[in-house]
């Protein structure tokens, strides 16, 4: 038996280098056959083959982050940061201070809700505070350790650290997109996109794209801001991740901007239990200007989450996916005035003494759509220290410790509410300028008129002493 595999095997090796040497001649420069086939043109006589193994347990490797959004651009990526496993929380291990930041983002959502809520009762208003949250929250991984901990404090995070932030950020992502419901085909109502946005001419900071891409999954993408295309790369990034509700957030860039960091949200969802789009029926609406039409959604059933109290009424409404939208009704008719006082204690409130009840609810059906919010000088209010040109905080944000500051914040947001369910989209975007020297254009100084001098000389410290100061109005020779 041996014997005849052995006459088997030689001859199939015999048949091999005779092709092979026929293809040398073909060739013409080679002549032998090459060394590795010469080696094995005499084998050993073997013995009867090992069994085959049994194949190896299938590797799964951990799935790849999902990309932050499907945006696809001509810009080319020039931070080639490689993304950590995807967070996934133990569920039912307690995270003291993802809890804490979790409740600090709230606290903030309802902080901004009150500074920027309009006076004026008689106008609509929509934002998106978690959209504001999240861009700050990455920066504090840009952020100087002397402004560190008042940017904490805003945030609603004090007592914790950046570390904490990151976890509790990218486990909160991880929890408000359904990823883990996903994974087995489940609905996902949630869509969230970050990206920063930095100009041609400086570098990002290796360790922030890290950072910004592993717990936020931020992508980092190359403009030109003295472009207009760079407004334009922007305001379709923003389309393309708000399924084409939020197409204008940027009409320029303020001169000097380096970075551009911006957050998208998109929902759309279907309630739980939708109205029946056939017992919509038209009423008056006592709106704060005058009475006005409007076409109101009837419920009625058992199994309504309700809570009332001698100030409002309040009333949850599930969605599929597993949220809830809380319509809060104020006895005194002025909601302006009830956002602008509502905490996160009295929400708490709401959501613990609420419970299942038989009732009816009428809503209106509405659409809002914000204009271009402005968000610098509320959010410098609230003790975000991000604004500072003098201070310049976010010496993390570039290579080379580059002094870098916030120069203006903006957000827009969209809603509208139906029978069927709920959409709505927010976009921010921080602008920073800074970041050490910027081309600039030849420059002409004509001293053809009246000047003012000042003679000074360095002191030790490197500072400039004044010694004489002057006006020259007319030269002499």
């Amino acid at each position: 038996m041996k014997y005849k595999r052995f006459i088997a095997l030689a001859l199939a090796i015999l048949l091999m280098s005779t092709a092979l040497a026929g293809c040398a001649q073909n060739v013409g420069d080679i002549s032998e056959a090459p060394p590795s086939v010469e080696a094995s043109s005499e084998p050993e006589p073997v013995d009867d083959p090992e069994p085959i193994p049994e194949p190896a347990e299938e590797f799964t490797p951990a799935p790849d982050r999902p990309a932050a959004a499907p945006f696809q651009s001509d810009i080319v990526t020039r931070y080639p940061v490689e993304a950590a496993a995807l967070l996934k929380p133990e569920y039912g291990e307690e995270d003291p201070a993802a809890q804490t930041v979790a409740s600090g983002a709230n606290r903030f959502a309802l902080r901004l809700s009150s500074e920027l809520v309009p006076k004026d009762p008689g106008k609509n208003f929509v934002c998106s505070p978690y959209s504001v949250w999240l861009p700050l929250a990455a920066l504090l991984n840009a952020t100087d350790e002397a402004h560190r901990e008042a940017l904490l404090a805003a945030l609603g995070a004090e007592g914790v650290t950046e570390a904490d932030v990151n976890r509790a950020a990218s486990r909160m992502l991880y929890d408000l997109t359904k990823e883990r419901q996903r994974e087995y085909g489940q609905h996902d109502p949630l869509h969230i996109a970050n990206a920063v946005f930095v100009d041609k001419n400086v570098t990002l900071n290796r360790e922030f794209a890290q950072s910004f891409l592993d717990y936020f999954r931020g992508q980092a993408l190359n403009v030109d801001f003295s472009s207009d295309e760079a407004v334009k790369e922007v305001n379709r990034w923003a389309g393309e991740n708000t399924e084409g509700l939020i197409t204008d957030i940027i009409q320029e860039f303020p001169p000097g901007t380096v970075t551009a960091i911006a957050n998208a949200i998109y929902f759309s969802d279907r309630w739980d239990w939708e109205f029946d789009p056939e017992q919509t029926a038209e009423g008056v609406f006592h709106a704060p200007g005058g009475d006005t039409a409007a076409m109101f959604m009837l419920r009625e059933g058992d199994g309504l989450f309700y809570y009332e109290d001698d100030r409002i009424q309040a009333i949850a409404l599930p969605f599929k996916s597993g949220g809830d939208m809380y319509i809060l009704l104020p006895g005194d008719g002025d909601a302006s005035g009830l956002l602008a006082s509502l905490d996160e204690t009295y929400f708490q409130t709401i959501q613990k003494v609420g419970d299942q009840r038989t009732g009816k609810l009428l809503l209106p059906r509405f659409k809002i759509a914000s204009d271009i919010i402005p968000l610098g000088d509320t959010l410098s209010s609230l003790g975000v220290p991000l604004f500072d040109a003098n201070a310049a905080p976010l010496t993390g944000l570039l290579e080379g410790d580059a002094p870098v500051w916030l120069s203006s914040a903006v957000q827009k947001a969209v809603i509208e509410v139906d029978e069927k369910g709920t959409t709505a989209a927010a976009v921010t975007v921080m602008m920073a300028t800074g970041g050490g020297p910027m081309p600039t254009e030849p420059f002409e100084m004509v001293c053809d008129k009246p000047f003012v001098f000042l003679l000074c000389d360095r002191t030790y410290d490197g500072g400039s002493q004044i010694l004489f100061t002057g006006v020259v109005n007319r030269p002499e020779q």
